[in-house]
């Protein structure tokens, strides 16, 4: 840990993203001891993977060392750096492998824990599995619930049933004709992705299709937005202030900030805020028509933007709980370890998968 205080047989989860690297460490009991996050745009070169993998040697000087273990599930073979999603699990595999060691395993659902060579075999159950990976944990601990993991750039709608992950999809294609997948998160998505026309002093105008503002413009100014996860660039890379997100949403119809007061922009952030939960709610109420039985069940938040989850629980008459209370933390990781072990969820969830405390199951 950053302190100074090792355990043995530590287990690090990596959950390797587009836009973020998140790595986990437990031990071997499967306590999260410390969990960190990364800004890593991967479409710009591997060489953001490298820093990051530098950056948690930093934080953690035995991450490299031959007798810590590490468990890896990812999403970043998606950009568009690869010609292909194969090409890209491959240079994934074989980035963290050659840096992290031979023993590096790679979470394939059912397929269980690969080495490298199986890994890039294996492709397409290593690729964009960290849904499942965070689904198994709850489903170790909740009987029935929908799991609604919100984050930077997309949402995963999974539903445990029978303590089992009950997804119809197994792949990203699948999972947007289900409901599973939602392109929507809180700080990437442009907001010209989330609805076309939007309410603005009592009248509806259309949104201008240009990438002027990203939803965490609406989040800075709602206030919903952890600093700390505010990790990627703006849309114009200008100030992550409020006056600047209260700039670039006036864009998206056409004003000037100084077209309104500011009370008037934050009333403009919340009818965007309002219209990227109707669009998540409506992908939720698809997952939640294929499983009747899940009438009454909760929902479990987790990611950065664990509150629009929680908002869908509150406007569904559910309960809601926390990813976080899964989990259990050692007496000395850091303050914030609660907050980050929501965020990073499938990094949690593959350390603790690798360190014995769940088995692997199919997606369906």
């Amino acid at each position: 840990m950053r302190n100074g205080i090792m355990s043995a047989a530590a287990v690090f989860g990596w959950d390797v993203g587009g836009a973020h690297v998140k790595v986990s460490r437990v031990d071997a009991a499967g306590v999260v001891e410390d969990v960190a996050q990364w800004a890593c745009p991967l479409w710009q070169g591997l060489e953001h993977l490298h820093r990051a993998i530098d950056a948690a040697c930093t934080r953690w000087p035995d991450a490299c060392d031959a007798c810590s273990r590490h468990a890896v599930t990812m999403t970043g073979e998606m950009v568009d750096l690869f010609a292909d999603r194969e090409h890209g699990v491959l240079a994934l595999v074989d980035a963290l492998a050659g840096r992290l060691g031979a023993d590096t395993r790679f979470f394939a659902g059912a397929a269980g824990w690969l080495d490298a060579a199986h890994g890039v075999e294996q492709w397409r159950a290593v690729a964009s599995a960290n849904w499942l990976a965070t689904a198994q944990l709850v489903a170790a601990h909740r009987h029935d619930g929908v799991l609604i993991d919100i984050g930077s750039t997309t949402t995963d709608i999974v539903p445990i049933v029978d303590a089992r992950v009950a997804a119809r999809g197994d792949s990203d294609a699948s999972r947007l004709v289900t409901g599973e997948l939602a392109y929507h998160g809180v700080v990437r998505t442009p907001l010209c992705g989330i609805a076309h026309r939007i309410a603005f002093r009592g009248e509806t105008a259309s949104v201008m299709n240009e990438w002027f503002a990203t939803s965490a413009d609406i989040y800075r100014v709602t206030g919903e937005l952890w600093p700390p996860h505010d990790q990627q660039a703006s849309a114009d890379n200008g100030p992550k202030t409020v006056a600047a997100s209260c700039a670039r949403l006036a864009r998206t119809i056409g004003r000037d900030a100084r077209d309104a007061t500011e009370d008037e922009w934050r009333a403009f952030a919340h009818a965007w805020r309002n219209a990227q939960l109707r669009a998540i709610a409506a992908s939720v109420e698809q997952v939640w028509e294929a499983h009747p039985s899940l009438a009454g069940a909760p929902v479990v938040g987790a990611g950065c933007g664990r509150f629009l989850a929680a908002a869908v629980a509150e406007a569904h008459a559910r309960d809601y709980v926390d990813f976080g209370t899964f989990v259990q933390t050692a007496a000395n990781a850091p303050r914030d370890a609660a907050e980050w072990i929501a965020t990073c969820a499938p990094s949690v969830a593959v350390a603790w998968l690798m360190a014995g405390r769940g088995h692997p199951q199919r997606a369906a």
